[in-house]
């Protein structure tokens, strides 16, 4: 069985959702909904224009939860009770499309900084009650691998699965171009089996630039050949365009053979 492959697009969060179209028509098999904007699955009349176009395609979906101005790691306790109760209202929503939904993880406040330990402790109670929410709705919460901004949790593979080891439903999604910032591509490939999900987007190893795959300075033969021998599940290229969705999954099928 070969593994699927779905777009997202985080850009198009304030756009007409007449753009999803396309996905299918660049011959994508899903889409990965960036829940945030004009997609959050807590606004009824979002949720009512999803499903009208999910009736009219064959796309099948994944989720990636809000992240803007979350911080599961918060020491300000109603942000931190806040950004779980967002998350775990997605993941509600998201239990009648999906059994994937992609979460991001805490970071490190200026106060946080000053007791990493506490942020720490903080952050898995935080993913213990989410990952009890996702395996009460049959779904598997996916942390995801961050960029190299120092402040972010769960950059490298240690800490990531780390952060995961024991939580019920909670699972890992590897980003290879959050990856690639930190110098991690292959050490997180050591580690497919421990995989869940995966994002695929390519940049110059410096910035989170979301390029199409074959843009930046990703190995993409190795990846692609690696994945395609250890990893069986959804690949969600993520992009800003369906131009570069359409160069992205020639890529893939280039690749990902």
């Amino acid at each position: 069985m070969k593994n699927r492959v779905f777009f997202s697009s985080s850009s198009t969060v304030w756009d007409d959702i007449a753009w999803v179209y396309g996905i299918e028509e660049c011959g994508y098999d899903g889409w990965e909904i960036s829940a945030d904007g004009n997609y959050r699955l807590d606004q009824p009349d979002n949720l009512a224009k999803i499903r009208d176009v999910l009736e009219s395609t064959t796309l099948a979906v994944s989720v990636h939860a809000p992240y803007a101005d979350l911080n599961l790691a918060s020491l300000n306790y109603p942000i931190y009770r806040e950004s779980v109760r967002q998350i775990c209202r997605c993941i509600m929503h998201a239990a009648d499309l999906t059994d994937r939904v992609t979460i991001h993880p805490g970071y490190l406040s200026p106060a946080g900084k000053l007791v990493p330990e506490t942020v720490w402790r903080y952050h898995r109670e935080a993913l213990a009650e989410i990952g009890a929410c996702a395996a009460d709705a049959g779904v598997l919460v996916c942390l995801e691998n961050m960029i190299a901004v120092k402040e972010f949790l769960c950059r490298e593979p240690g800490e990531l699965f780390g952060m995961t080891e024991g939580l019920a439903g909670v699972g890992v999604t590897f980003d290879v171009g959050h990856a690639h910032t930190m110098g991690v591509v292959e050490a997180f490939l050591d580690e497919l089996a421990r995989v869940d999900h995966m994002h695929l987007h390519d940049n110059h190893g410096e910035h989170d630039e979301h390029l199409a795959l074959g843009d930046g300075t990703i190995d993409w033969q190795l990846v692609g050949r690696r994945v395609s021998e250890s990893y069986r599940g959804i690949c969600v290229v993520e992009g800003r365009n369906l131009e570069e969705a359409a160069r992205s999954l020639a890529a893939f099928r280039r690749w990902f053979a």
